[in-house]
């Protein structure tokens, strides 16, 4: 079977490491406008084809993905579509999908989205297990041909990846909220934090884990974030206005220093927290696990070995670095009360304190 991957960046390079490490006879083909790309995906062993052309990529391809950012995904998709065989599957994955559902009726394309990647970009980036229990969102219109759904279904499953059916409309909406706003928010919050220390003639505090990660995406790729503020810049505006009206809300309870109101707040907002964490929309009830370890080599394998090896699954991990690097902070997610005590008790075998989530 062959794969036609045009774009060799982060998502596409992965796309092509993760189908040739899993699928059995794959045969990727790729192409990418910018030479060096195309080079160094042939270096990595993201594709065994380095196509010349989208055409070229299409030649025998019973499956395509564009992976390109959002605003040049439709024009690729043209392209894509007048090259492909009727036997092919093109999707893309774009995080946006109201735009690119509306500019083709094309049976042979089907949306998509995986919900996986990072704030760095690039072909060097790229790796295998980008897509391992990630959300992959498909998008499929009212003329999809049910074969091909189900190729690209069975394609995205075996790139390790969770894919679920959902509608555009519903789609961009879900990911103005969980995506898009914490992207917008902290935008605003480093900005708002820049302009006061500027306007107080200060040096900079010592900032707090709580300012690093609510900041963490600050900044993001303009190329790309720039194309998915435009594409669902409607659904994001309404989150940003719900947003300021709850802001306000709050605002107004500081005000009058109703301290009663102002803890209910807190309270709701941790029941909210736990609630959503513990849904199916990020896979199943998930517990955090929250430690600080020596900075040096080969302790985040340590850690990760050892729950490994006691059958514990991190479904998630993050890494925050102490400003002056000698140790850092590390939070897991793992799946289940069971687990989690179980994990806690191997963490603190290896000498490390577990603390509450924070």
């Amino acid at each position: 079977m062959r794969i036609a991957v045009l774009g060799l960046g982060l998502i596409g390079g992965s796309v092509g490491l993760a189908a040739r490490e899993r699928i059995y006879g794959v045969d990727v083909a790729g192409f990418d406008p910018v030479t060096e790309a195309r080079e160094a995906a042939l270096e990595r062993g993201a594709i065994h084809v380095v196509a010349e052309s989208v055409t070229e990529a299409l030649a025998g391809a019973r499956a395509c993905l564009c992976c390109a950012p959002v605003g040049a995904l439709p024009q690729l998709a043209a392209e894509a579509l007048a090259a492909a065989g009727r036997d092919c599957i093109v999707s893309d994955v774009g995080s946006t999908k109201r735009a690119i559902a509306a500019s083709t009726d094309d049976e042979r394309f089907v949306g998509g989205h995986p919900v996986a990647g990072a704030e760095t970009a690039g072909i060097e980036r790229a790796r295998a297990d980008l897509f391992e229990g990630a959300t992959w969102y498909l998008t499929p219109g009212n003329r999809a041909s049910g074969l091909l759904y189900e190729r690209l279904h069975r394609l995205v499953a075996a790139l390790g990846a969770h894919p679920v059916a959902i509608d555009p409309g519903t789609h961009d909406r879900l990911l103005a909220v969980v995506s898009h706003l914490p992207h917008v928010l902290a935008n605003v919050l480093v900005s708002r934090v820049a302009g006061r220390v500027e306007a107080e003639g200060e040096a900079l505090p010592r900032v707090g884990p709580s300012f690093r990660d609510a900041t963490r995406v600050a900044g993001a790729n303009p190329a790309i974030w720039g194309d998915i503020y435009a594409t669902n810049g409607p659904a994001i505006a309404a989150e940003i206005d719900a947003a300021a009206a709850a802001l306000g809300e709050v605002a107004e309870a500081l005000r009058a220093g109703d301290a009663e109101r102002i803890a209910a707040w807190s309270e709701a907002a941790r029941a909210d927290r736990d609630r959503v964490l513990e849904t199916e929309i990020v896979g199943g009830p998930v517990r955090e696990l929250r430690l600080v370890v020596p900075n040096r080599p080969g302790i985040v394998a340590q850690v990760a070995l050892a729950l490994g090896r006691a059958g514990v699954n991190i479904v998630d991990m993050a890494l925050a670095p102490a400003a002056d690097m000698s140790s850092g902070a590390m939070t897991l997610w793992v799946t289940g009360d069971e687990t989690a005590d179980r994990a806690r008790r191997l963490i603190e075998e290896l000498g490390f304190t577990v603390g509450a989530p924070a």
